[in-house]
């Protein structure tokens, strides 16, 4: 008898460790492996640089209403209040289609131009076990210009009045501290002033962003045009900047030497010189829904 308990024992010892193998089995079968995907996040503290997209997008289902505003150059004195009595306006919004996908529309004094914008997160920077060194986002926005600038004899039609602009935004955030960004670019203009002014102009853009605290970060951008327009004394668009973050707002003030806020304008037709003193003040005022 007693053999034969020593023996039901022994047999219920190996059913129950073999019965615990395979559920260890089952569960990591069932179990995602610990290989989850560690996506970078927070590379830029908003969607903007300073005047230049970043690759971050809103969240699915978040509104942001933004709110660009640069002066005059400082450089016009004190009768121009040092640029203050001079201003360019743009107000935005931007709605989180998916956590990937955000499409913005926004309204700029300048030129009375409204402009759209598509924006798609491609490929994440990601840490773990199975990193990617950096994430890249497409970019592609068109405007149109409605001020009324032409001869009455020689008006615009809509199409002549477009212009489109793509980019690749290619970003890494290095630390905790330290994020950088490239920016291939095209431009297309479907009219342009004069006949030598180039139609399409490839540019490159740069933009940092250095952490001070939680909540502030120095910021600067700068584009180099690789075409220049024959009609105008062209310069490449450079910004500095600081965001402030503020709960559900993110407040960035901007010295510019560009006073216009959208692509084909402050990369292409940018004619401040910085170092000149056409420094522009502005600000760029986020709110998210």
């Amino acid at each position: 008898m007693k053999k034969i308990l020593l023996a039901i024992f022994l047999v219920s010892i190996n059913i129950s460790t073999f019965s615990q193998d395979d559920l260890l089995d089952i569960l990591d079968n069932e179990t995602p492996e610990n290989k989850t995907k560690d996506i970078v996040t927070a590379t830029f503290k908003g969607t903007r640089i300073l005047n230049g997209h970043s690759i971050e997008n809103r969240k699915d289902s978040e509104l942001e209403f933004i709110i660009s505003h640069r002066f005059g150059a400082i450089n016009l004195g004190f009768d121009e209040l040092f640029g203050l009595d001079q201003s360019n306006i743009r107000f935005a919004l931007e709605y989180g289609v998916t956590d990937n996908l955000t499409a913005g529309f926004g309204r700029s004094s300048f030129e009375k131009t409204y402009d759209s914008f598509l924006k798609y997160s491609l490929i994440k920077q990601q840490n773990g076990e199975t990193p990617f060194p950096f994430a890249v986002s497409l970019f592609s926005s068109i405007a149109v210009k409605t001020i009324k600038d032409y001869d009455p004899a020689d008006k615009r039609t809509f199409a002549e009045s477009l212009s489109y602009v793509s980019q690749v935004l290619i970003a890494r955030k290095f630390s905790e501290s330290f994020s950088f960004q490239v920016t291939p670019t095209y431009i297309h203009r479907n009219t342009v002033k004069i006949e030598a002014d180039p139609h399409d102009i490839f540019a490159l853009g740069f933009g940092g962003r250095l952490k001070l605290s939680k909540r502030v970060s120095l910021n600067s951008e700068y584009y180099y045009a690789f075409d220049e327009s024959e009609s105008i004394n062209a310069r490449n668009s450079l910004a500095f900047g600081v965001d402030i973050e503020t709960g559900g707002h993110v407040f960035q003030l901007i010295l510019s030497n560009a006073i216009t806020m959208i692509e084909k304008s402050f990369i292409a037709e940018n004619t401040g010189n910085f170092f000149g003193g056409d420094i522009h003040f502005g600000f760029n005022i986020s709110r998210t829904f």
